[in-house]
């Protein structure tokens, strides 16, 4: 299977051991440790051309560690490493900590980036989003203390110490194929898309219901196409801020199509001749980072 962007990071989580703080000082203060700064959901960015910065030298990394406590992400053989958090100061001087020239977003390096490195950026901006978001109970409201490396928060009132560990938002997203020959596959143009933008129907898992459930709940709502058989393709993590995104393929049982005039406006059924001459003419199946490429292509049966 084609690699996923943001999936199949390397890193060993040691989730054995990363509730001994101890251990992750130690790791921490290392020589060859490493370091990767984030700032507000943002990579630093350095170099030409430009990337983002994937470690922190000595000087650098002690001046960053005074702005916020290091995220534990893994180990690399046997090397820690973490991400800190630039949040906390304006972006100017985010940047000079890092010895960067600017902000920039994970997803406009997809070209540059290999995909383990992706893995690990993401992972990092994930962690410390949540850690941002999680530094209260929500519960009773106390402050949460930050435990295992930032894999967990504890409330501080005794009389309630909840447990919080870092939340994920499941989301599906599918191929929908005709069941009928020749072939086709449904794709919907959502609100506020190019009119000819078309892409795959998508949506967040809600309670009480099975990924599989979601498939038939979303087509049905956003298209009115029912659909009976569904079967997993594949899996990506997509931490922006909180997804991840289950890849589905489905089976209509009819074609009608009653677009919901909400979130997708229009829906219509394409053969693959004229997905594939839709790519030919330089228009792509969706990011280039994201698992629709993938479901697409691998409906065309194309590599």
């Amino acid at each position: 299977m084609a690699s996923l962007f943001y999936s199949g990071g390397f890193l060993d989580r040691a989730s054995d051991r990363r509730s001994d703080p101890d251990w992750v000082t130690t790791l921490l203060d290392a020589p060859q440790a490493r370091l990767i700064p984030v700032w507000r959901d943002r990579c630093l960015v350095a170099g030409d051309p430009p990337a983002p910065v994937m470690c922190l030298d000595g000087a650098r990394g002690k001046a960053a560690r005074t702005v916020s406590t290091p995220l534990f992400l893994g180990l690399d053989g046997a090397t820690g490493v973490f991400t800190v958090d630039l949040s906390p100061l304006d972006e100017a001087r985010a940047a000079e900590i890092a010895a960067a020239e600017r902000t920039g977003d994970l997803r406009a390096f997809t070209s540059t980036l290999s995909a383990q490195d992706a893995a690990i950026l993401a992972y990092a901006r994930g962690l410390a989003y949540w850690n941002r978001h999680q530094q209260f109970c929500g519960t009773c409201g106390a402050v949460a203390l930050r435990r295992h490396g930032g894999h967990l928060r504890v409330c501080s009132d005794e009389s309630c110490a909840q447990l919080h560990f870092p939340r994920i938002a499941p989301a599906v997203i599918t191929v929908v194929e005709s069941a009928d020959p020749p072939g086709r596959c449904l794709l919907a143009r959502h609100n506020g898309a190019a009119p000819d933008g078309y892409a795959l129907i998508a949506g967040f898992v809600e309670i009480g219901e099975s990924l599989e459930d979601a498939v038939r709940r979303e087509v049905r709502e956003e298209t009115g196409v029912r659909v009976g058989a569904v079967a997993y393709v594949a899996s990506q993590a997509w931490p922006f801020p909180a997804g991840l995104m289950a890849g589905f393929h489905a089976t209509a049982v009819d074609e009608s199509i009653a677009a919901d005039g909400q979130e997708v406006v229009e829906a219509r059924w394409f053969t693959r001749a004229e997905l594939a001459g839709r790519a030919a003419s330089g228009r792509p199946f969706g990011r280039v980072d994201s698992i629709d490429r993938h479901l697409l292509r691998s409906w065309l049966g194309q590599p």
